[in-house]
């Protein structure tokens, strides 16, 4: 019991600071009473929420999927170009200098481009939320995969290993950690990505939901489709620290993390 209470000290945590952040605003609404259309009070954005919850939860279901889908390619994607850039000098010189300077352009821009390329459906959206996603998958596997103990490398080579067996046991479980670090930066690039998509041209989604509600000043509605997003992409982020730690318990910060807690 003893255990399991220190195991949501780190939750409890963030619900005290999210809950002191809720009465303060309240509070200062209250007191200052700024115009609604400037700042509603968070009760009255839970108001809309609770109002038309399926609305909110239909278009995040779509904000949720094409998220998902975009993340799921951006790690697909990402540790195959890694993996290619890490083996090959070729790919290295062109492919990722072309993710650099692509990384560099702002996203919003490139975004009417791919609604022209592929259409007004969720395809442009996915591919937004890969580009903004794969970046970091990228950089921190390459990172990971060159990150290999040389006297673990010397001694594959002296027992003949093939190059698939020192990228697929030695190099790629090198490389866990930071594909993992790389997932977690991923995944809320991928759902800004989907917001920047629908901001552009949708008739779904929450970035939908955004720019109908800001065209009728409709303030309260802006904040609970933000909520909405906060959430979600909270969400994602543990389930893939989650994952992380369920097929990397023997990492280091894990380790660490067990014994400030305490034996069970």
């Amino acid at each position: 019991m003893k255990s399991l209470w220190a195991r949501t000290s780190e939750a409890r945590g963030m619900i005290l600071v999210l809950v002191a952040t809720v009465l303060v605003w309240e509070a200062a609404v209250i007191f200052l009473k700024p115009q609604p259309i400037i700042l509603p009070a968070p009760s009255r954005i839970w108001q809309e929420l609770v109002a038309t919850p399926w609305y909110f939860l239909r278009h995040a279901g779509y904000t949720l999927g094409t998220t998902v889908v975009g993340f799921a390619l951006s790690v697909v994607i990402g540790v195959g170009l890694a993996v290619g850039i890490v083996y090959s000098t070729l790919l290295e010189r062109t492919i990722y200098t072309l993710l650099v300077a692509l990384n560099s352009l702002p996203k919003v821009a490139l975004a009417p481009l791919f609604v022209i390329w592929m259409g007004t459906g969720m395809e442009p959206k996915v591919a937004i939320a890969v580009m903004l996603a794969i970046f970091s998958i990228v950089v921190d596997t390459v990172l990971g995969l060159r990150s290999v103990d040389p006297d673990a490398l010397a001694l594959a080579k002296v027992n003949r290993a093939s190059p698939l067996a020192v990228l697929m046991k030695i190099r790629f479980p090198n490389a866990l950690p930071s594909l993992f670090a790389g997932m977690k930066v991923a995944v809320s690039f991928a759902l800004v990505g989907a917001i920047v998509g629908e901001f552009v041209a949708s008739d779904r989604g929450l970035g939908f939901v955004i720019l109908v509600a800001q065209g009728q000043f409709d303030t309260p509605r802006v904040f609970a489709a933000l909520v909405v997003l906060g959430l979600m992409g909270t969400i994602l982020f543990y389930l893939v620290d989650f994952v992380e730690r369920l097929a990397l318990p023997w990492h280091v910060s894990h380790r660490a993390v067990s014994a400030a807690r305490g034996p069970a």
